[in-house]
């Protein structure tokens, strides 16, 4: 069923958005052109928001840099807080304190977006998952945007919605933290597993900002959830919308699962979606994100062959085991968007032997001895970079050949050196990328153009290397 949003004034409102991210900055010009008297504040220095300021300036909106002023946040009738800012600074909390509302993007989005929305969070696989769904969804004809905490902020799209429309947006456990009304019509966890504990403080906080996702849901809507994980098969009980299963290991009553080489759809009859090898994304995580994707296709009313035909032309999304270029026998692949333990894990088993993997980055508290199975099978050297290298190195070294590269330029060129026909280099950090680039996609950019970079030298000079 369509959204309902309920209504909110801005007009003549004072509003601050803190946070100049992406979401941050369309917030606050959303909320200029709806009349509001917006302020943004941001930590960083104006130096580092340069590219930023302008557009706010042009539109009159007042900006506040290398602080978070205690009067600027006391002066408001209402505070947008970007997902990157912590609930816990201390001035946010003590606006809360004054009777301040104090929302996320995500909510600002749920009081003025129109049509369905369809929401999928989950530790890995939320990006690939949220892309292809809004091409199955966009197969049966229907106008759909996607976007979310993949590069669109779901603000952006209310403009654009109207009673018609499927709006399809990646959630993160930090957007749902601030929500109070978003509802989506169909809702999706496709896995937990721990990740961005330096920000939640424990596995059960950041559960629960995951489960937020289902709150304001009704019997009219669905639930769609991972039967093959602990953590979100036992989600399941209490919630008020109807719930739908996906499964890679295991048929299940209502939702999607796997018999034998072929996927199949069940809700009362059983129907045939396609066969397992139409897939073009390499990996069993993979297989886990389009069954995820059937299920909300086929609740969302698309045609069996249409689903199909979409996912048969669906290839892997930019930064998510991206194939990059083979040089010299040696395959590349860039998988920034490992940000975390269980995305390495994924990307690992994917391969079945003789990689080059590069590691390292931001810690997010995460236990890198979970590695150690697959790097002993799998891994020829890991190649570490960025603030966590140590940390990393304490917890594998005995396990696998580690080379300390400190940089992602170093590690490529070391990779390079070391790998011999049929090796793979694989960059999955399981790490964040903010110590180093401002983002993954600048980390698997780099990545990319230091391989180019590599088949250049080595076209031009064919006898060196190996």
């Amino acid at each position: 069923m369509p959204a309902e949003t309920i209504a909110m004034d801005v007009k003549g409102k004072r509003v601050l958005v803190v946070g100049l991210g992406k979401s941050g900055v369309a917030s606050a010009l959303f909320l200029e052109s709806r009349g509001a008297r917006v302020t943004v504040s941001d930590a960083k220095s104006e130096d580092q928001l340069r590219n930023e300021i302008p557009a706010l300036l042009d539109r009159g909106i007042t900006v506040e840099t290398g602080k978070h002023g205690e009067r600027t946040f006391r002066d408001q009738d209402l505070i947008v807080v970007s997902p990157g800012v912590p609930q816990d600074v201390p001035p946010l909390q003590h606006a809360q304190r004054l009777g301040i509302p104090v929302i996320g993007e995500i909510e600002l989005t749920a009081r003025f977006l129109r049509g369905h929305i369809v929401a999928i969070t989950g530790s890995n696989g939320k990006t690939t998952t949220t892309t292809l769904t809004g091409e199955v969804i966009a197969s049966g004809g229907r106008q759909t945007l996607v976007g979310g905490n993949i590069g669109t902020p779901a603000i952006t799209f209310v403009e654009h919605s109207s009673a018609e429309t499927w709006v399809v947006l990646e959630i993160s456990s930090f957007q749902l933290e601030s929500i109070s009304s978003f509802r989506p019509h169909i809702a999706a966890i496709l896995n937990v597993t721990p990740d961005h504990l330096d920000r939640h403080g424990s596995m059960e906080n950041y559960i629960a900002a995951k489960r937020r996702i289902f709150e304001n849901q009704t019997a009219e809507d669905y639930a769609v959830l991972n039967a093959d994980n602990l953590i979100t098969r036992s989600m399941a009980e209490g919630l008020k919308p109807q719930v739908l299963w996906f499964s890679r290991l295991s048929e299940v009553e209502r939702g999607a699962f796997v018999r034998g080489d072929k996927i199949y759809y069940r809700d009362g009859r059983l129907t045939e979606i396609m066969p397992i090898g139409e897939i073009a994304l390499k990996g069993d995580h993979n297989v886990e994100n389009v069954l995820a994707a059937v299920v909300i296709g086929m609740a969302s009313g698309i045609e069996p062959a249409a689903i199909r035909r979409a996912v048969k032309d669906f290839r892997a999304v930019e930064h998510r085991l991206e194939y990059v270029d083979t040089l010299r026998g040696v395959q590349y692949f860039n998988d920034s968007k490992a940000t975390n333990v269980d995305a390495t894990i994924k990307a690992l088993q994917s391969f079945p032997a003789n990689i080059h993997l590069i590691l390292g980055g931001k810690d997010k508290g995460s236990d890198y001895t979970e590695l150690n199975p697959l790097l002993a099978g799998r891994v020829k050297r890991v190649y570490t970079i960025g603030a966590a290298a140590s940390m990393i190195e304490q917890q594998i070294g005995t396990t696998v050949p580690v080379t300390s590269a400190h940089t992602l330029e170093a590690a490529v060129r070391k990779a390079a050196d070391l790998a011999v026909e049929g090796d793979i280099v694989l960059l999955a950090p399981a790490c964040a990328s903010f110590d180093q680039f401002s983002s993954y996609e600048e980390r698997g950019r780099a990545f990319k153009s230091l391989v180019q970079s590599l088949a250049a030298l080595q076209s031009a000079s064919p006898g060196g290397g190996h």
